[in-house]
């Protein structure tokens, strides 16, 4: 647990807001931003090309607007820098945020993020149509934050506890290990993501996300409590990228390129976190929604969100395995009231990312 004084001053800063703005749908990229000096010859002419040009529009559902986060930042950027161009795909951008998975699975989209392998594992158990094809991150994103006066999570006995659309398995396991009566909790359903509600008492504490709320505290210097699952050792998993199963089975090596060139603009961000943020400041501006998503916020969210992935127990950035998720799929059986749980070779496809790479440098060529 870390306790946070309005004199204390933070590095790292973020605000992930889920207010998402009317549906928009990018088409072609332009190409405004340096390629680096890996970029591929043209592919245009190229068996490669055709099998992609074949396979139609890709459409991507970003769940969270143009958030600094892997799984989103990178695909926006892909078309930025012209990646997708590169490898002769045609990929549509819807920014809205509606429903990704039930679009995806029913096959009106072809890829969508997620927040962790439980959100994964918890649609896994009503839909047979998706397949998780990258993890991000071995870092759960939730913690626990809450008014200073919180000195652990047993604190919450006899007091209130905010969440947003249902109290996460990860979250459910670490009041579990901090012993507290969830009985003696009143659960809240958040209807706003204003952090400020816990430094003005409204409720004691809130289910959030490790770098939004909780970072919006602290670049306003506001006191607060924060508890993360690894202060009571529980384990999990960041950001996950879902494909449609069938679209998988049917263009196997089309949704590998997909992934190529949004990992390749992971990478780019990575790097150049800097031209990243003001590339996708400018989008979200551009779009409409540089209200919910400007900047600085935007600068914050990747810093936080950028060290998941470089410590990520996969390796690579996207890189996932089953052990990975092994700890996360012993929550939702206990935690995520879900009556048949598939296993998790059924829910993700282990090859498609960890293929390719050549050691831990991503595959780029077309001819």
């Amino acid at each position: 647990m870390a306790t946070y004084s309005a004199e204390t001053r933070f590095r790292i800063t973020a605000t992930l807001t889920c207010v998402l703005a009317a549906t928009l749908t990018l088409g072609a990229c332009s190409a405004q931003t340096p390629r680096g000096d890996t970029a591929p010859t043209n592919a245009s002419d190229t068996d490669a090309c055709k099998r992609n040009q074949d396979a139609g529009t890709i459409t991507y559902i970003s769940g969270y607007g143009y958030s600094a986060s892997a799984g989103q930042l990178d695909v926006f950027l892909a078309e930025e820098l012209g990646y997708f161009d590169d490898l002769c795909l045609d990929v549509e951008i819807n920014a809205s945020g509606a429903n990704g998975q039930q679009l995806v699975a029913s096959g009106q989209a072809q890829f969508t993020a997620l927040g962790s392998a439980s959100d994964v594992m918890l649609a896994a158990a009503n839909s047979k149509n998706l397949t998780a094809v990258a993890t991000y991150g071995t870092t759960p994103p939730f913690s626990i934050f809450g008014n200073e006066k919180l000195e652990s999570l047993k604190d919450l006995d006899g007091g209130s506890l905010g969440y947003f659309i249902n109290l996460t398995p990860i979250a459910s396991a670490m009041l579990d290990e901090a012993g507290v009566d969830v009985s003696k909790v009143e659960m809240v359903k958040m209807t706003n993501y204003d952090p400020t509600v816990v430094v003005r008492e409204q409720v004691d504490a809130i289910v959030g996300y490790a770098s939004n709320q909780p970072q919006s505290l602290k670049a306003q210097g506001m006191p607060f409590s924060e508890f993360l699952p690894a202060d009571l050792g529980v384990q999990g998993t960041y950001n996950v990228m879902e494909v449609n199963s069938r679209f998988l089975e049917e263009h196997r090596e089309v949704a590998a390129d997909f992934m190529r060139a949004s990992l390749k603009a992971l990478q780019y961000c990575l790097d150049e976190s800097d031209a990243c943020i003001d590339t996708l400041a400018k989008l979200a501006e551009d779009n409409n929604q540089g209200a919910a998503f400007p900047r600085d916020q935007l600068a914050r969210t990747w810093e936080v969100e950028s060290a998941w992935v470089r410590e990520s127990a996969g390796g690579n950035p996207g890189v996932q395995t089953t052990a990975m998720w092994e700890p996360e799929h012993k929550l939702v059986k206990k935690y995520g009231d879900v009556k048949d749980l598939p296993a998790i070779a059924d829910m993700m496809d282990a090859d498609l990312t960890a293929d390719l790479y050549d050691g831990d440098t991503l595959i780029w060529t077309a001819e």
